[in-house]
C-alpha cells in the first residue's frame, strides 16, 4: 500500500480537488499498489475539516488526523508519517504544486532500481518573488557551506519513501524538527527528480517572508554550529582589535599629551563592538533556546480529533 501524507491549513478550496486528481491518475492503473490519503488538519480555522471528515465517510481509503491548533507544517509531516500504514509514503502539499503525476515513476523508481527515496527540487522559481527567490537562494548557499548536511536548491518536501526510511525518521523524535535536514541526515539512497515551478491550483500560500525567514533560520541552528565558532572568532578578533587600539591610545597620550582628542572614533568603535557582542550574546541565546525547548519535552502535536 502507498499511503500519502498530505498536510492542510486552510485548505477548503484544494482539498476535493486534490482527491480528485489522484483518483484519476490510479484509475490509469499505472500504479498497482492500494491507496491511502492520511489528512493531517494543522487546526484550520475554514472548512476543511468538514470536507475531510465527508471525504473519510464516502471513501475508506481517507482518513485524517486534526490538531487542537496550529502546530505548523513540521509537526503535521511528523504526525502523517506516524499515522501512515503503507509500506511506501510520500509527502506532499495539497495545493498540488507537487504534481501527482509523479507517483507513478517514484514508484518504479523505488521498487525496480535500488532506491528508498525518491525527491524533488524544482528547476527554477518561476512565478516566486525576486526578493523570495534571492533569499532562498542565499539560504541553500549559507547551509550547505556551513553543514554537513547537504540540501538540495529548491528542495520540496514532495518525497517518496520505503518503509525503513520513514521508520528511520520517525525514530528521530526531536521537537525542533527540520525536516529537509532531517531526509538528508537519515540518508539512505536517493534520486533526485527535478520539474519546473506550478502555480497553487486555489487558494493563497499560508508561507510569508517572515515565516520562510524563521524557517530558515531554524534549519540553520538544526543542522549547524558554525555560527558558534564564528561568534568565538569574532570574540578572539575583537579583542585582539582592542588591545591594538588600546596601545595606539595610551602610546597617543604619552606622546601628543591630549588624550581627549579622537573622541569621536572612540565611541564609535565602543558602540560598534557593543553591537557585535548583542549580535553574539543573540546568536548563543538562540542555540539556548532550542536547547531549552527541547529538555522540556513537550508534545510535537496534540490530536483533537481522528478517523
Amino acid at each position: 500500500m502507498i499511503s500519502l501524507v498530505i498536510p492542510c491549513y486552510n485548505e477548503e478550496e484544494t482539498v476535493e480537488i486534490f482527491y480528485r486528481e489522484v483518483n484519476r491518475i490510479w484509475e490509469t492503473g499505472v500504479c498497482p499498489e492500494e491507496l491511502e490519503f492520511v489528512y493531517i488538519d494543522d487546526g484550520s480555522r475554514d472548512g476543511t475539516l468538514q470536507i475531510l471528515r465527508r471525504l473519510s465517510e464516502q471513501d475508506p481509503r481517507v482518513h485524517y488526523v486534526s490538531f487542537s491548533r496550529n502546530f505548523g507544517k513540521e509537526a503535521a509531516l511528523y504526525a502523517g508519517l506516524q499515522h501512515a500504514h503503507g509500506d511506501f509514503v510520500a509527502t506532499m502539499d495539497v495545493d498540488l504544486q507537487d504534481p501527482p503525476s509523479l507517483l507513478p515513476e517514484m514508484y518504479r523508481t523505488v521498487t525496480q532500481e535500488d532506491y528508498d527515496c525518491v525527491a524533488t527540487y524544482r528547476e527554477t522559481r518561476k512565478g516566486e518573488p525576486v526578493i523570495r527567490s534571492l533569499f532562498a537562494k542565499c539560504f541553500y548557499r549559507i547551509i550547505n557551506r556551513i553543514s554537513q548536511t547537504e540540501i538540495v536548491d529548491g528542495a520540496r518536501d514532495y518525497r517518496f519513501m520505503s518503509r525503513k526510511m520513514v521508520d528511520a525518521i520517525l525514530a528521530d523524535g526531536e521537537y525542533n524538527r527540520f525536516s529537509k535536514g532531517i531526509y538528508s541526515w537519515v540518508g539512505f539512497r536517493t534520486k533526485w527528480l527535478s520539474y519546473e515551478n506550478i502555480e497553487r491550483s486555489a487558494g493563497t500560500s499560508k508561507w510569508s517572508f517572515w515565516k520562510l525567514f524563521k524557517y530558515s533560520v531554524e534549519g540553520i541552528l538544526a543542522y549547524s554550529t558554525v555560527p558558534l565558532s564564528v561568534v568565538s572568532i569574532l570574540g578572539i578578533f575583537f579583542c585582539l582589535v582592542a588591545f591594538v587600539a588600546l596601545c595606539v591610545v595610551v602610546g597617543r597620550a604619552l606622546i601628543f599629551g591630549d588624550p581627549v582628542a579622537g573622541w569621536p572614533s572612540l565611541v564609535s568603535i565602543i558602540v560598534f563592538l557593543g553591537g557585535i557582542q548583542l549580535l553574539c550574546l543573540g546568536i548563543v541565546g538562540l542555540y539556548i533556546s532550542k536547547i531549552y525547548l527541547e529538555t522540556k519535552k513537550r508534545q510535537i502535536y496534540i490530536v483533537r480529533e481522528s478517523r
